[in-house]
């Protein structure tokens, strides 16, 4: 067993676990802890008949989650009392958005840090509040970590709260500035909606906005670490969308064309429908030469949940840094890195 599809094929089909022995059941699990996602296994099995062993592992995966969950709104919660004095919009993103607003993506979903965004022009007053009565220290102490955050990429430096040993990413968009698309951030934020159960100015991005943001963490930004369930995020979030709306896929390519991210969009819909068996439109699904690459680095996962295909892991580690940064400064960047022993 080479590769995640084993996991692929459980969530796309729940009953097929009914043929799986001991060393199914065994290699499954594994697999799916290495992606972060036995919980969303464990949601999509609630109903199933498993053996003993199986269910116990399940149930187990269920009370983590859950417990993830609720932290992570509690989390949350703590952010919108901190910024309580802001006036300004604040996006809630990725998992902390999706059990925040009981979408499907939500179910089982693991949740690491707290994600945010705000506007750009607001970040000292919002650095400010978390790092004052917030509570919240940096993580990285760093002179040219600190500034090649705040000159070059989509977000501050990370943050972790003293006292909850919890993190939180402050972004101001959804790429790094040096990338060539330029997502219109401004509008993501206008756009965006109240968060069901959070007071204040908490928001969740608007439905066209969110699969936009799933699309561009999975293929225009990073080697695709994660890339299975944030392609497992974006098949749950396309059909619940396209399910309440019959215009949706038709504001969603508007929606991409705008952030100078539909390549990515329509990359993200063909995964999605070649492992997970989405519906997606007809137009789109123009299979292109080089989706067999990434589909092979989402699945490169053996039997004990061991990374495989090192050449094809390697070579998108490249291209994540190519994407983020032109040449001469990537040049720059890797020697002083180098420099520093990392």
């Amino acid at each position: 067993m080479r590769d995640a599809m084993p996991l692929v094929t459980a969530l796309r089909d729940p009953a097929s676990v009914r043929a799986l022995d001991g060393h199914g059941w065994s290699a499954l699990i594994s697999i799916a802890r290495a992606e972060q996602l036995l919980g969303t296994l464990a949601y999509q099995l609630t109903d199933a008949d498993l053996p003993p062993y199986a269910a116990a592992a399940m149930a187990d995966a269920r009370i983590n989650t859950e417990y993830q969950q609720r932290s992570a709104l509690w989390e949350a919660d703590c952010a919108r009392r901190a910024l309580s004095t802001y006036p300004g919009r604040v996006a809630l993103m990725k998992g902390t958005a999706y059990v925040a607003a009981g979408l499907i993506a939500g179910q089982g979903r693991h949740i690491g840090d707290l994600d945010i965004m705000v506007a750009a022009a607001e970040l000292p007053e919002v650095e400010g509040l978390l790092t004052g009565k917030g509570g919240w220290e940096w993580v990285k102490e760093d002179a040219y970590d600190d500034a090649y955050y705040r000159d070059h990429m989509h977000e501050l430096p990370p943050l972790i709260h003293k006292e909850r040993d919890r993190m939180i990413d402050v972004h101001h968009t959804i790429l790094p500035m040096t990338a060539k698309p330029r997502p219109d951030a401004a509008a993501m934020l206008a756009d965006s909606v109240a968060a069901d159960g959070m007071d204040g100015n908490m928001r969740i991005f608007s439905p066209e906005d969110m699969v936009c943001h799933c699309a561009a963490h999975l293929i225009a930004d990073g080697d695709l670490t994660g890339g299975l369930r944030n392609l497992w995020d974006y098949h749950c979030l396309t059909r619940e969308f396209a399910g309440k709306n019959g215009k949706f896929w038709e504001n969603l390519e508007i929606r991409a064309k705008r952030h100078q991210l539909l390549p990515a969009v329509q990359r993200a819909a063909r995964l999605s429908a070649a492992l997970f068996g989405s519906d997606i439109p007809q137009s789109w699904d123009r299979w292109n030469r080089q989706d067999k690459h990434y589909i092979r680095r989402i699945i490169a996962r053996d039997e004990w949940g061991r990374g495989t295909q090192k050449f094809t892991r390697f070579l998108f580690y490249i291209r994540s840094h190519w994407l983020r940064m032109p040449p001469l400064m990537l040049a720059r960047h890797l020697w002083i890195k180098w420099r520093k022993g990392h």
